[in-house]
């Protein structure tokens, strides 16, 4: 499966239908669900509680073992009802970026990687208990560069940890020259660090060398990591905008709704507490490494390796990751026997 702009456009069209004639009937996930043949039922539904529901990486497929199915494993139509269920729980924009992302995968072969390995297929879905009798499940969608965790409760959805990588970061030839993935996470940060005075970058510059990868690497459960950067009480009123527009890139994945819903839970913090780290050089094109950390959540982004042409970023929910917050709340209101 080649996802390039025609091939987009054509499943963007194409899950459209698909998600109108669905809503008619089943939700995605059950329409998913129904129709897969009993083999590939026994590998997507898992029970909830299943350990890999909360083991995840960013490694190609080929590199770290997952579990649910393989999209090459699908039909054309049961691929189609994956997008569907993706574009459910994402937005519009962030539903491009993962087709984006994966679509770097041929870039990749092409440049004269090992084909095998780049191979936009080996993303995986699984679904642990059951979307249409259980009031808690959840799903995931992982490969190359993306690990995205949903969990589902009373009307509540909880999704992270959410990694989403690029690379190469900026194509550097072929027909897509010049074309990149994540362009916003890397060109906001950069501006945000060099609109800052003296002063400023006295305190929000950590380290002169970058981190290789992000700290937290892919750690099940995470914590507030050391107390680096500068204060958002410690920035000028347009960088303090700048910071939080930073911030909503990071959530536009989401679906609007949920993406408010969590900008107005960070902004009822002590939102002059939020942090903005630097590591290594200011200029893009050379390593460098940034953090954003609150009191609930931290994003990080690197992009370091490959000439500083290979972007992975990463936002983590202290209390929320793989759905704790909500699913506590859950069992506080439900009855279990």
């Amino acid at each position: 499966m080649k996802i390039n702009k025609k091939t987009l456009v054509i499943i963007l069209v194409m899950s459209f239908v698909v998600a109108a004639f669905t809503y008619i009937n089943k939700t995605p996930a059950e329409d998913f669900l129904t129709s897969l043949d009993t083999e590939q039922l026994k590998k997507v539904k898992l029970p909830f509680d299943h350990l890999s529901r909360q083991a995840w990486h960013f490694l190609p497929g080929s590199m770290w073992p997952r579990a649910g199915i393989m999209l090459k494993d699908l039909n054309r139509t049961q691929k189609q009802k994956v997008f569907v269920l993706l574009r459910q729980h994402l937005s519009e924009s962030g539903f491009e970026k993962i087709m984006s992302i994966m679509d770097l995968e041929n870039v990749m072969a092409k440049m004269g990687q090992d084909a095998t390995m780049r191979d936009p297929e080996k993303y995986f879905v699984a679904i642990y208990g059951n979307p249409v009798e259980d009031k808690l499940w959840a799903w995931s969608f992982e490969g190359h560069h993306i690990s995205l965790n949903f969990t589902i409760t009373n009307k509540k959805v909880s999704m992270t940890p959410r990694f989403l990588g690029a690379a190469p970061a900026i194509i550097p030839s072929g027909y897509r020259e010049g074309e990149r993935t994540l362009a916003e996470e890397d060109d906001m940060g950069l501006a945000l660090i060099n609109s800052m005075s003296t002063e400023q970058r006295v305190k929000t510059i950590f380290s002169t060398q970058p981190y290789f990868e992000i700290v937290t690497s892919n750690a099940t459960e995470v914590g507030p990591l050391s107390l680096v950067g500068i204060k958002m009480s410690e920035l000028n009123k347009d960088q303090q905008e700048h910071l939080k527009e930073l911030i909503a890139v990071y959530l536009s994945t989401m679906p609007e709704p949920l993406a408010q819903q969590r900008m107005e839970q960070i902004e009822l913090e002590d939102f002059s507490e939020i942090r903005f780290g630097w590591a290594g050089a200011t200029v893009l094109g050379k390593g460098h490494y940034y953090r954003i950390q609150g009191t609930t959540f931290l994003i990080e982004f690197d992009n370091t390796v490959g000439n500083a042409n290979h972007i992975h970023t990463v936002w983590r929910d202290f209390n929320g990751d793989f759905g704790k917050d909500i699913i506590k709340e859950h069992y506080s209101q439900e009855s279990h026997y």
